[in-house]
């Protein structure tokens, strides 16, 4: 199974808002509800009401959302350019930008705490590697440099982290930052 689809199995990112709502009344997440077998990017009030398709994409995959600190941008994985790439729109769907161009895939995007970064995942080096890049999708680099697959990073505050022993998926527990 590729990591990319895996993740959205996961189920939705909970995290914060537009300027217009309070700091904890939104959720964003991927849904599959307007085009069965195709994922969007939906946003909806914290108590599951006024769900809203932002992405609209029938054709492609747009999932993984990511919501930046101040809550004006949404980070977000599509394939609309036939690959897996991060994208970043308005947090009401306008303006979508492509960040990332590699003929690898490029998933699960990562705001840092500051809003100048965004952490990722990517195959462009033969394996999945954790990857940090500009917010403007310049200067990516490569940050754990392993043979293993390392694969979805959070960000603590400042710091970015990953599993310490299988560098794998960060839900809970004990995270190691990277140096």
């Amino acid at each position: 199974m590729h990591p990319c689809s895996f993740i959205v199995m996961l189920g939705f990112v909970l995290m914060s808002v537009s300027s217009a709502q309070s700091l904890d009344s939104m959720i964003a997440f991927s849904s599959d509800r307007d085009s069965p077998g195709n994922q969007d990017i939906f946003v909806m009030m914290a108590d599951g009401s006024q769900p809203r398709n932002l992405t609209n994409n029938p054709t492609s995959w747009d999932y993984i959302p990511d919501w930046s600190l101040d809550g004006s941008k949404i980070a977000f994985t599509s394939e609309r350019d036939g690959n897996f790439e991060i994208y970043v729109m308005d947090a009401d769907g306008k303006n979508p930008v492509r960040l990332t161009r590699n003929p690898a895939s490029d998933c699960t995007p990562g705001w840092s705490p500051d809003g100048a970064k965004i952490a990722f995942y990517s195959g462009r080096d033969g394996n999945w590697e954790i990857y940090v890049m500009d917010a403007d999708g310049g200067n990516p680099i490569n940050l754990t440099k392993n043979p293993a697959d390392d694969i979805v990073a959070a960000w603590s505050p400042g710091r970015l982290a990953v599993t310490p022993k299988t560098r794998l998926l960060v839900l809970w527990g004990t995270i190691k930052a990277s140096r």
